[in-house]
């Protein structure tokens, strides 16, 4: 079976040999094989921890019922990030109508102060906390760019997933890294580091 590595961690990828498997067995293939990516999009997705136990119970259930109408026709991991996008993706929408103030654009995050001085010792846990506030302020199709492409998933991929083309995909992750970069390059200059 071919493997894949993401985040540091060869998994075996997901395939599906037969479709007429049950609605059981393609969701425990699927969690099985993308439990941890769902959890870190959550985790992306939403930072209150009791609504992310809400918002990733609501995926799995979404994504349980799916698998009574999937015929194969793309592969288990992009029906998997799909369904788990769209989910997301709604559930920050209805938390947008929700509260009063709204996601920021990309040129509003550039135009943010940065954080209070943290401290030195925690510096690598805050700044994974910062991109992950970051990421979370950015407009629904950004952040879900964004979050696949963290997932190490190429622009085909998520072209596919999100129904964006592959060049407005490169188009919009080169934007965010580099506004990510410039934002965590600020950053070492005030503690004195190199940024490179």
């Amino acid at each position: 079976m071919p493997h894949e590595k993401i985040c540091h961690k060869t998994f075996e990828l997901a395939t599906i040999s037969d479709v007429s498997q049950s609605q059981d067995e393609l969701y425990q293939q699927a969690t099985a094989a993308y439990g941890g990516a769902l959890d870190r999009l959550v985790r992306a997705y939403e930072l209150d921890f009791e609504k992310r136990r809400d918002l990733l119970q609501e995926i799995h259930l979404a994504l349980w019922r799916s698998f009574e109408t999937f015929e194969a026709r793309c592969s288990l991991r992009t029906w998997v990030y799909r369904i788990a996008h769209n989910i997301a993706t709604s559930h920050v929408i209805r938390q947008r109508r929700a509260t009063s103030w709204g996601r920021l654009t990309l040129e509003k995050i550039e135009s943010m102060p940065n954080p209070g001085d943290e401290i030195r010792e925690t510096h690598d846990r805050l700044d994974c906390e910062r991109l992950l506030q970051l990421i979370h302020r950015l407009k629904p199709l950004d952040r879900e760019v964004m979050l696949l492409y963290l997932e190490d998933l190429d622009a085909a991929t998520i072209g596919e997933i999100t129904g964006i083309s592959a060049a407005n995909v490169r188009a919009k992750i080169h934007r965010i890294k580099n506004l990510l970069a410039g934002r965590f390059q600020t950053r070492g200059q005030e503690y004195g580091q190199d940024s490179g």
